[in-house]
């Protein structure tokens, strides 16, 4: 068995000590069940209850708002409500909880709400469906001028949604869905994403979007700001550059060898 030494303050000693003659056991006893308290839980939450984490403690102002919400809604609720706010019970349980400062219960309190989508991930959702678009109105122009373009560069400009699968992904796919919620925005990017299982590309996407977006980036800031909708789109060569950033550095020196 190992041995830790811990240094302590004299007063601390005292208390534990006292401490362990309530209980009857020696002082060692008694701090080493402490730390078998901190280190092996009896108990662990398997249930997964939702992205964001539960808090451990709550402001009593905070408690005293969530509490009186609860209550309301327990009272507005129709008599026979089976939605996801429950019924009367329900809404008056998650009220209990929260008077009575259950913290292992706190867990109600953010069941179903997913950790944060941060803004630089927001802004890099947006920024990838915008190259997309430019993607294929430039595609869309190149054939109207009469410029065959070959089919897999076409299929490899395609926006072929995030991994459901992955966490960091997966949120930025729902992002995806509630941007595009009133079929007015990215309109263009919907078929796309009906021909990629609704947006689930069944692997990840992100770093390859990233290379993608940043060679984009490139061309984009060597060119002269214009005024007309064309001075936007991509030229053939460019489209090309665009599509062999998908693939690692690494793995193009490699296939170059």
């Amino acid at each position: 068995m190992a041995v830790l030494n811990i240094r302590v303050d004299d007063r601390v000693r005292d208390q534990l000590k006292e401490l362990a003659e309530d209980q009857g056991v020696s002082l060692s006893e008694y701090v080493r069940d402490l730390l078998m308290e901190a280190v092996v839980p009896v108990y662990e939450q398997e249930v997964n209850h939702g992205g964001e984490p539960p808090v451990d403690s709550m402001r009593i102002a905070d408690r005293q708002i969530l509490s009186l919400l609860h209550r309301i809604l327990a009272r507005v609720l129709p008599e026979d409500a089976n939605d996801v706010d429950g019924d009367l019970k329900y809404q008056l349980m998650r009220a209990t909880i929260l008077e009575e400062g259950y913290t292992g219960e706190y867990w109600y309190e953010t069941a179903g709400f997913s950790t944060e989508l941060s803004k630089r991930d927001c802004g890099r959702v947006k920024d990838i469906l915008d190259m997309f678009r430019i993607c294929t109105y430039s595609i869309d122009h190149l054939r109207k001028e009469g410029i065959e373009l070959d089919d897999q560069l076409v299929y490899e400009l395609e926006f072929m949604g995030f991994d459901h699968n992955d966490a960091l992904e997966g949120h930025m796919a729902s992002y995806v869905k509630f941007l595009m919620r009133d079929g007015e925005r990215w309109t263009e990017l919907q078929p796309q994403i009906a021909r990629n299982d609704g947006g689930n590309s069944h692997s990840l996407m992100l770093d390859t979007y990233l290379r993608m977006l940043t060679e984009y980036r490139r061309i984009m800031d060597s060119r002269k700001r214009g005024s007309s909708r064309l001075d936007y789109l991509l030229g053939e060569g460019e489209l090309v550059r665009i599509s062999e950033a998908r693939v690692h550095p690494a793995n193009r020196r490699a296939a170059q060898d």
